[in-house]
């Protein structure tokens, strides 16, 4: 069948439920009631605190061919998921489905659990390094599904990822089972996607490297979602947080991109006192951030609130009230971290408030402006985010697909050229947000306006900015760099790319050798 972004979607798919094909942003249309813990009581003097994490996994009831989750808000200096499931192998736990908010590059150490047959499915946002490298060319037992974070909070929510054991990192915990994620030596900041895990699954086991005496506070995870305890000497090094794309930037071409895309924000109609704005983790979108500093305090404007993960120069704009509030689902650097510990007006939230598509009203659905980056784009203003050019798993969906549909304005911000790849194209190799969400393509080489919003292609026009016909850009990127070959792939897929409401967006499939 062909769905409704124009892909190719086979009738069935080894190791996965029946597909519905994506429809549209807002075709599906939610039933049924959401999902919920097991109920369960502890007697007064019950202790939480276990002594290792086999007594925890043991205390969970863990059997073979269950779910486990893990949240990735240490990102590369995580040691938790890794820690675990080394203890979980040598017990001899076996077709285990593994489903944590995401995959970065510390955890290649998790390919033998696959090679072995510890873990036979894998459900996230998002893989790096060699584990996407093995899960693009090997087909798991159950087809590896690519869900975007208000995806997956639907998924969660809805009862359609059921989670059995959810092994929390962290930073602070005390022996009722309170945990916050601004205290500790790996402080991380916002817990917004380990909330969600803690509120809905079977059994939460919290790892922790600080167990404090006495009652914690604040309470980010309150000690009626948690079922064990269990103190480590590390759960990992939060200097791992800001890394890979979560950098400042002072590249000329990035800075480049930054100006347009301030420009593009004050001219496009929605720029106004009061108004809303997310910017993602990628380095021209961050800066994009101090270059509309200074065009809001020439124009005396205060933004009412941002919200995604939060990186340290938005903090810099809540405290010179550039910025009135902050919803925060992770936090991105130390900046951030502080922030969130020390201004009341920096709040934080969990992953199913800021994007889940079924609940009575996410924060994305309030943005007037998002800016996001993009591995490459096409003709069709499509965006791909997750694979790269010889069709690799090496990126992740994040909370693309979510604030690109909820946005009034969605801002695309890549170079027209990356090494001597063509990023503009007629056609991305993965679908992971649909054309008819993005509305402006930001390059160093001109601007490109989606052809249903021609009130902003006037307003950028009126501003001078150089707007170009996405095909123009095209033809310029190739131009340059030749047209690309197309990839030779099998016909074996090997991953589900979802969209937000849960229908199949595009597959990915095994590139050849």
């Amino acid at each position: 069948m062909i769905n409704a972004a124009g892909r190719f979607i086979p009738d069935t798919l080894p190791g996965y439920r029946d597909i519905r094909p994506y429809a549209g942003p807002f075709a599906t249309v939610p039933d049924g009631r959401r999902a919920g813990q097991k109920i369960k009581a502890f007697r007064p003097g019950t202790s939480k605190v276990l002594a290792s994490l086999e007594e925890a996994i043991e205390a969970s009831g863990l059997k073979d061919g269950m779910t486990i989750s893990f949240h990735h808000a240490l990102r590369n200096g995580d040691r938790v998921m890794n820690m675990v499931m080394q203890t979980i192998a040598a017990m001899g736990f076996r077709n285990l489905r593994l489903a944590p908010s995401s995959f970065l590059d510390a955890n290649d150490d998790l390919i033998p659990y696959f090679e072995s047959g510890v873990i036979v499915a894998a459900q996230c946002s998002g893989a790096r390094g060699r584990l996407g490298a093995y899960l693009t060319t090997h087909r798991l037992q159950e087809m590896t599904i690519l869900r975007p974070h208000g995806g997956r909070a639907r998924a969660i929510t809805s009862g359609e990822l059921h989670i059995d054991v959810a092994f929390l990192a962290a930073p602070a915990c005390d022996r009722m089972g309170n945990i916050n994620g601004i205290e500790g030596p790996a402080a991380c900041g916002s817990l917004g996607y380990a909330m969600v895990d803690a509120r809905y699954a079977d059994t939460v086991i919290a790892v922790t490297d600080h167990l404090v005496e006495g009652a914690l506070c604040p309470v980010s995870i309150p000690q009626h979602l948690v079922d064990y305890i269990v103190p480590v000497s590390s759960i990992g090094d939060p200097r791992g947080i800001s890394s890979g794309a979560l950098r400042i930037t002072t590249n000329p071409r990035d800075l480049l991109l930054a100006k347009l895309t301030a420009r593009v924000i004050e001219t496009a109609g929605y720029y106004r006192e009061g108004f809303s704005m997310q910017l993602g983790a990628g380095a021209a979108s961050v800066a994009a951030g101090r270059y509309l500093r200074d065009i809001m305090l020439r124009d005396r404007i205060t933004a009412s609130f941002a919200i995604g993960g939060i990186p340290g120069p938005f903090c810099d704009l809540l405290d010179e009230g550039i910025i009135q509030t902050l919803f925060d689902t992770q936090s991105f650097d130390a900046r951030a971290i502080q922030s969130l510990r020390d201004n009341p007006r920096h709040q934080e939230y969990d992953v199913d408030h800021y994007a889940n598509p079924w609940n009575k009203g996410a924060m994305v659905n309030h943005l007037d402006y998002v800016v996001l980056g993009a591995t490459e784009v096409d003709v069709d203003f499509n965006v791909n985010v997750i694979t790269d050019s010889h069709g690799t798993i090496m990126g992740a969906v994040g909370g693309h697909p979510d604030a690109s549909a909820g946005a009034r304005c969605t801002i695309i911000t890549t170079p027209l050229i990356r090494g001597r790849l063509p990023i503009v194209t007629d056609r991305v190799q993965t679908i992971c947000t649909p054309g008819e969400t993005v509305d402006v393509i930001v390059t160093d080489r001109g601007i490109a306006v989606h052809p249903s919003r021609e009130d902003l292609r006037e307003n950028l026009m009126k501003a001078r900015l150089p707007v170009m016909d996405i095909k123009e850009l095209r033809d310029l990127a190739y131009s340059i760099t030749g047209e690309p070959d197309p990839l030779p792939i099998t016909d074996e897929p090997v991953a589900v790319v979802e969209y937000r409401d849960g229908t199949v967006l595009d597959v990915i499939w095994k590139p050849q050798d």
